[in-house]
């Protein structure tokens, strides 16, 4: 009976190992292009890219302005190359400062009238959600029902579970405790797993009078 438990220990070690080993290189990679090194900077700006448009589409950004969060989220990080030292990893500070351009667009927009001129919030979802989530379905859409979730649950869920960040690090990019990281998004899994259940529960047939 414990052979499966330890199988998925051992597997979740690797991951972990792996991980570390990915934020490693990409700290690496960030620390050269200090220097301006060219090669580096490409290095650093394709490994993070997808992890930086995934946040904050699904931080509660409009998915219609995601692509210039994450072009302005890197304009700032490389503008600020100088001033990072390593002290944590370069994906958990990169995300840092994506979370703060989510922020400003938001507080920028409220202040000014909103106009739209393409696809709604949901299609731009469905275009949006990862594909290779396990446990959920192709079918639903997830960016859909992380957006009903408080937006502190979602931006949990979205850094431990979507990103990929150890919960102490997402922990460090929200500015809140671990135990409330983990809270959230044990809160968030909890929410989404009764929605998705809702979703399939069949519809009662009713019968024509």
């Amino acid at each position: 009976m414990l052979t499966p438990v330890l199988s998925s220990a051992r597997e979740d070690s690797k991951q972990e190992s792996k991980d570390a080993s990915r934020d490693a290189s990409i700290t690496a990679w960030a620390l050269a292009a200090r220097s301006g090194d060219p090669d580096a900077v490409d290095l650093f700006v394709r490994a993070l890219h997808r992890d930086v448009r995934r946040y904050v589409t699904f931080l509660g950004a409009d998915p219609q302005s995601a692509d210039d969060l994450t072009q302005d989220t890197f304009l700032r990080a490389l503008g600020s190359l100088h001033r990072f030292e390593g002290r944590s990893s370069a994906r958990t500070w990169l995300l840092s400062i994506a979370r703060r351009a989510v922020v400003d667009s938001i507080r920028y927009s409220s202040s000014r009238p909103r106009l739209s001129d393409t696809d709604d919030w949901q299609s731009a979802a469905e275009r949006a959600q990862p594909r290779d989530l396990p446990g959920f379905d192709d079918g639903v859409a997830l960016a859909e029902l992380l957006n009903a979730l408080p937006d502190d649950r979602r931006e949990a869920f979205v850094l431990t579970q979507l990103v990929g960040l150890p919960y102490a690090e997402a922990a460090s990019v929200s500015a809140c405790p671990v135990g409330t990281v983990r809270s959230r998004v044990a809160r968030a899994r909890i929410s989404l797993i009764e929605w998705l259940d809702e979703a399939e529960r069949p519809t009662p047939v009713t019968s024509a009078a």
